[in-house]
């Protein structure tokens, strides 16, 4: 790969992350777009996995020790439900590692509905462990996921949009810049 394309696919993903600092309804994120961008974009798979969990790893520090400092005890390096969170974005990745070997509007679509499916399914299962708000038998799994929905048409929208911006953006570029088209190195 190109230096300067590592660098742009980088910037795009750290700029993407910092969106989640905006206001923004609840799971309107840029996380499964940012798993899938990577996926798509590096051609050394490792990249694919470590910037893009750097850099939500990084936008979760500050969301959690300076946008909602009142209501913590101190400074923290991870959220709570940090491994189902994180583990749905590996997943995500792996998925786009799969299916964004060549990059197309259908394969784009399908990552980002395919992404939104997998958070949803892996971070509500972490919660239904992890909280006292949910028994821990089969009818509290179901009351968990039920109480997820309302939100899930959020990750869907946030998906979509940021994989539009983010790919769409990139593949402008590549347009204008036909030497930033990725190789392998």
């Amino acid at each position: 790969m190109k230096k300067n394309a590592f660098y742009i696919i980088t910037g795009f993903i750290l700029f993407a992350a910092l969106a989640r600092l905006l206001p923004h309804a609840y799971n309107f994120t840029p996380l499964g777009a940012i798993a899938l961008f990577g996926a798509a974009y590096f051609p050394k798979k490792k990249w694919a996995f470590i910037v893009p969990i750097l850099a939500l790893w990084l936008s979760d520090l500050v969301l959690n020790n300076v946008m909602y400092a009142a209501y913590y005890d101190g400074f923290t390096f991870f959220t709570g439900g940090f491994f189902y969170i994180y583990g749905a974005f590996a997943m995500i990745v792996i998925l786009g590692i799969l299916l964004l070997k060549k990059v197309t509007f259908p394969r784009v679509i399908g990552g980002a509905l395919g992404g939104s499916v997998i958070f949803f399914i892996v971070s509500n299962f972490g919660v239904w462990l992890g909280s006292a708000l949910y028994p821990l038998t089969l009818e509290g799994l179901i009351m968990c996921y039920t109480a997820a929905i309302p939100f899930f048409h959020y990750t869907i929208a946030g998906n979509l949009i940021y994989c539009g911006v983010l790919f769409g953006g990139y593949e402008y570029l590549k347009y204008k810049a036909p030497e930033l088209t990725t190789i392998q190195a």
